[in-house]
């Protein structure tokens, strides 16, 4: 009798960076990294360090993009911190909300993320009325959705290049996989457009 070997699959981004994500990085960078993650995951606050670091160290090798995905069975203003991230991004300002969040991640409820709007300067009132009327729901979900299709189920999920990266994510581990994935890109003369 024959036995075909056992083949493990290996998650994958189901869906492919576009001009709509949050992204960071040259466009064309050899290392495409994604994370899917939540506001209030005190895991995904400690990798927010370490990812500062690692794009500080290979500024020009990746290019990072941000999706959302809200564990609300846990964290109870996940969806809402992740709501006015977006109405931040539609005022150029997803970043500056995102490391205001991560900063103030322990203390994440809807009076304190509206204090977080008027710090960056944002107009508080229309944030808080576009937030209440659930604007940006639907991409939040639409990040979600994409992030659960790709295998996701807890936060931070990185993908490297298309590949869930299950290794972790202290700084030298994401440097290892983000320099192997930049080595293979350059044998293949494979770069990002």
């Amino acid at each position: 009798m024959t036995t075909t070997p056992f083949q493990v699959s290996v998650p994958r981004l189901t869906v492919p960076v576009t001009a709509d994500d949050h992204t960071a990085g040259p466009a064309n960078a050899p290392v495409s990294l994604v994370e899917y993650g939540d506001f209030q995951c005190p895991y995904c606050g400690m990798a927010h360090a370490i990812l500062q670091d690692l794009m500080r160290l290979r500024r020009e090798t990746v290019r990072y993009t941000w999706r959302h995905f809200p564990l609300t069975n846990v964290h109870p203003y996940a969806d809402l911190a992740a709501e006015v991230a977006e109405a931040a991004a539609v005022r150029e300002a997803f970043w500056p909300m995102r490391d205001w969040l991560f900063a103030n991640q322990s203390g994440i409820n809807p009076r304190r993320l509206m204090v977080g709007v008027e710090r960056l300067g944002l107009p508080s009132a229309e944030v808080g009325d576009e937030v209440g009327a659930h604007l940006y729901l639907d991409r939040v979900r639409r990040d979600l959705v994409g992030g659960v299709r790709s295998g996701v189920a807890g936060t931070p999920t990185f993908f490297v290049n298309g590949i869930r990266h299950d290794g972790g994510y202290a700084l030298d581990d994401l440097l290892e996989a983000v320099d192997q994935a930049a080595e293979s890109a350059e044998r293949r003369g494979d770069y990002r457009t």
